[in-house]
Order: C-alpha cells, then sequence, then structure tokens
C-alpha cells in the first residue's frame, strides 16, 4: 500500500520509553491535523500496546520494540507495534476483557482499549517468536 510518510523506531523494553513511543506517535500524527480526541485516543492505543510488549513479552528480560507509522491515503494513520518476545498462546483468551496474565496490578482491558480507539485492529502472536499489533485510525478531514 502506498503511503505518504512513515517512521520506524526501535527501542529497549523499558517502562520509560512507553511515554517516548506514546508522544512520537503523537508527533508524527500531528501533521494530519488531528482533532485533540483522535490524539488522545492513538496515544492511548500505541500507550496500551507498547505496555503490553514491556510487561507481557519481555517479564524477565528487557527486549527489543519496533513501532512502525505510516501515513495513508484518505487520511488513515497505520500503526505497528511489534515485539520478539513469549508470544501470545490463545489469543482469543487475551482479548477478553479483564483477562491478564500481569498479576493483579493489570486491568486487562488493554487490547479492548485498542480496538475502541481505532478503526481497525489486528493481532498475530506466535509462543516464542513474539507478537505484533496492527492497528489503523482514520482521521477527519478538516478543513
Amino acid at each position: 500500500m502506498k503511503f505518504e510518510n512513515y517512521m520506524v523506531l526501535e527501542f529497549p523494553s523499558r517502562s520509560t520509553n512507553e511515554a517516548f513511543a506514546r508522544s512520537a506517535v503523537a508527533c508524527f500524527a500531528s501533521q494530519m491535523d488531528p482533532t485533540l480526541e483522535e490524539l488522545g485516543d492513538i496515544r492511548t492505543a500505541v500507550s496500551e500496546a507498547v505496555t503490553n510488549c514491556i510487561v507481557h513479552a519481555y517479564p524477565q528480560d528487557l527486549g527489543l520494540i519496533t513501532l512502525r507509522c505510516r501515513i495513508l491515503k484518505d487520511n488513515i494513520l497505520d500503526i505497528v507495534v511489534k515485539d520478539q518476545g513469549i508470544g501470545i498462546p490463545d489469543i482469543e483468551q487475551a482479548m477478553r476483557p479483564m483477562f491478564t496474565t500481569g498479576g493483579t496490578d493489570r486491568s486487562g482491558m488493554g487490547f479492548t482499549i485498542m480496538e475502541s480507539f481505532m478503526t481497525s485492529f489486528e493481532i498475530k502472536s506466535a509462543p516464542g517468536k513474539g507478537t505484533t499489533v496492527h492497528m489503523r485510525r482514520r482521521l477527519q478531514k478538516r478543513k
């Protein structure tokens, strides 16, 4: 698919990098002139995806997170968050609201939030090979 602009970032799965990723995507998306609500939704979805990598993909050590953003035709922001961590053995179960493997301090709402804030949402994972979250958000065309 042809894109108008793109960026790719790679960073270690440190918790401090969640805010960095969220801010980087917001800055990149700003060229599309999003509303504050759209920008908030995008920031939240990216935050959830990156936090999942940090908490679930690499629970014992640091790993690599790759973040790719593209601006597609029809005012669509395309976001991919990928890790090479432990993977998800049962995606259907992981997608259920309130399910978590992160202990009692986690809500289990990450995938639900991502899916509700984005126009499209897809997740692929294989145990031992990592997880890829692919999200798209169609932004309003502003005059």
